[in-house]
Order: structure tokens, then C-alpha cells, then sequence
């Protein structure tokens, strides 16, 4: 990481449990480099469309509660690094909400997760760290997350 001064990175986080090593190698980098770090959580508006069914409300919420949920996992991390860590929710798709986010705040540095999907479900869902890696004009760090078998 030498020659180059990180002052801000970004952990993409969706929440799972497969994303662990990817929060504790950008809370490594952080230490390592003196960055702020940003815990980025996007609700998806691609996967739902709500309407007027009456259960958009319950549905909002939940979504809500887990974003939470997965940025507060990032900010507890930090805490044990000793590293303070600024949590954002955002809404959209996930790839272009976070390439958005890290261009308009000038992020240094982003670093994700990957599920690791193949076959017919990553052709069906797309690959939301593909979209990142291929389109960002900032680095970007993507650690393979444990599969759950």
C-alpha cells in the first residue's frame, strides 16, 4: 500500500455472514493506512416493487432493520480494531448506488465481498462485485467469502 495515501475507504456490506472477511481485511487496511472507513449497506429496489397491497410498510421496515443490522455488525468490528466507522444506508441497485456513493465522497478504496455464485443463479442475479470491479475508477478489493455447505 506504499505511495499511495488512502484517506477513505468503503466496506460494501450486504449483511451475510460470508462478507466477515471482507470487514476485517478493510478494517486492516484502515489500520494499516490511517483511513476513515465507511460501512455502505444498499436496500435493493430491484428485487420488489412495492405497491398497494398493504404489506409495503412491513416490508420497508424489515429491509430497513436489516440494513441496520449489517452496518452495526461493521461499526462493532471497528470498535474492537479501534477503528471508527461511518455507516450509510442507500437505496437502488446495489452496484450503482455504491460506484455512485464512492465517486460523489471521493472514496480512496473499496472493499467487498463475494458469494462466489455460479451457474444459472449468478446468469439470473448478475454478480454485484463484477458490475463494481468492472466499472469503478477507485481500487477495489474483493475477499471470497466462506460458502456455507
Amino acid at each position: 500500500m506504499e505511495g499511495k495515501n488512502y484517506e477513505k475507504i468503503m466496506i460494501a456490506t450486504d449483511g451475510s455472514k460470508q462478507v466477515g472477511k471482507a470487514i476485517k481485511a478493510g478494517i486492516e487496511l484502515a489500520k494499516l493506512t490511517g483511513a476513515r472507513l465507511y460501512a455502505v449497506y444498499v436496500i435493493s429496489s430491484t428485487g420488489y416493487s412495492p405497491r398497494d397491497f398493504g404489506w409495503e410498510e412491513s416490508l420497508r421496515e424489515l429491509l430497513e432493520s436489516e440494513a441496520k443490522k449489517a452496518v452495526t455488525s461493521v461499526e462493532d468490528m471497528g470498535k474492537v480494531s479501534g477503528i471508527e466507522v461511518e455507516s450509510v444506508i442507500l437505496e437502488g441497485h446495489p452496484a450503482d448506488e455504491i460506484l455512485k456513493f464512492a465517486e460523489q465522497e471521493g472514496m480512496d478504496f473499496i472493499v467487498m465481498g463475494t458469494l462466489g455464485r455460479t451457474g444459472l443463479e449468478r446468469f439470473l442475479l448478475g454478480s454485484i462485485a463484477e458490475k463494481i470491479v468492472r466499472h469503478s475508477k477507485i481500487p477495489v478489493m474483493v475477499v471470497k467469502g466462506e460458502t456455507e455447505e
